[in-house]
């Protein structure tokens, strides 16, 4: 069975409740029908009611009725969430009308029905860019206990299986954080790491990655990448954490042996941890486009609960891996 499958299987195991804001969409109709069919999770489709019964029937689609459908013009509860968006926003200026006309938008109606325990979690940007989806969540449902940083991972599925475990890796942060700081790098390898377990089952190797291995080289980016590895270690001292090392010393045993004799991780990691944004997003292009590694992701770490974006090229399928992907990262 492949990854996608496992963690299809493993969400119907959960069968959690999913808000899609985008419910009106074509390319969401078509993977929500999919993942009623399949029993993958519970939806509850964000849109006009009307609007989202024609298409469904225009795409020949036959599940959509078994979908929960909320609509702000007629939903009951739409009082409910005008209300948390005043409590939770007021102190920033925002005023009741403001909050009701929020309220009228998709990308805030998800994160508040998951704010009020009416869903586990959300899927969007299919439509809409990757900061309209992930404001009103970073507003209304927050970072998690403890979480100071939301970072984006891609489970890298590899076709050469003697990388990472059997092929798999998780490389992270490739979506969000620009230049992350020391502490907040160490939350990025934690979570990593978690997500490594959670989601693809792998046993956690992390590798720090840096243009030095232990001391070759000398710069503040590598003294960030230093300190990084200490909190992380202090953090999560279960996971195995090191750092800092070069790419090949961190995936290719021979290499790990010569550069970092003794170290456990050297040449045997399947979570990769980038300094910067700049070296994890060109990475794991490259690593999909050349090598042909299938890229699953992003997946956002460190939320409250689990919301997590696509990319507006996305396809109906990847659609249905991220519902799953999403109803797993449910607590």
């Amino acid at each position: 069975m492949s990854l996608i499958e496992n963690i299809k299987s493993a969400a119907k195991g959960k069968y959690k409740t999913i808000v899609l804001p985008e419910g009106e969409a074509e390319r969401t109709l078509r993977a929500a029908d999919i993942i009623i069919q399949e029993g993958i999770a519970k939806l509850i489709l964000v849109g006009d009611r009307e609007t989202i019964s024609i298409n469904a029937k225009q795409f020949g689609l036959n599940n959509i009725d078994k979908a929960e459908i909320y609509d702000a013009n007629t939903d009951p509860r739409n009082c409910e969430l005008v209300d948390l968006l005043y409590e939770l926003r007021h102190a920033k200026g925002l005023s009741k009308a403001g909050a009701r006309e929020f309220c009228k938008n998709p990308l805030y109606i998800g994160p508040l029905l998951i704010k009020l325990g009416y869903a586990d979690g959300e899927v969007a940007g299919a439509e809409n860019s990757t900061g309209n989806v992930l404001r009103p969540a970073f507003q209304i449902v927050k970072t998690a206990p403890n979480s100071t940083v939301v970072s984006g991972a891609f489970i890298m599925v590899l076709k050469d299986k003697n990388f990472g475990q059997d092929g798999l890796m998780v490389f992270a942060d490739c979506a969000v954080n620009p230049n992350p700081n020391a502490k907040q790098l160490a939350e990025i390898a934690v979570a990593s790491a978690r997500t490594a377990k959670a989601i693809a089952k792998l046993e956690p190797k992390v590798a720090m990655l840096s243009f030095s291995t232990k001391g070759s080289g000398s710069h503040d980016d590598v003294n960030k990448v230093v300190e990084a590895t200490k909190i992380a270690r202090t953090m999560a001292p279960e996971i195995q954490i090191d750092g800092e090392l070069q790419a090949d010393a961190a995936i290719v045993e021979a290499i790990g042996k010569s550069k970092a004799p003794g170290s456990y991780i050297a040449g045997k990691a399947n979570v990769l941890v980038f300094p910067t944004l700049d070296a994890g997003n060109i990475s794991y292009k490259l690593v999909q486009r050349l090598a042909g590694a299938e890229a699953i992701g992003p997946v956002l770490q460190g939320m409250a609960a689990p919301i997590n974006d696509l990319s507006r090229g996305c396809s109906i399928n990847d659609i249905v891996n991220l519902v799953a992907i999403t109803a797993n990262q449910v607590k």
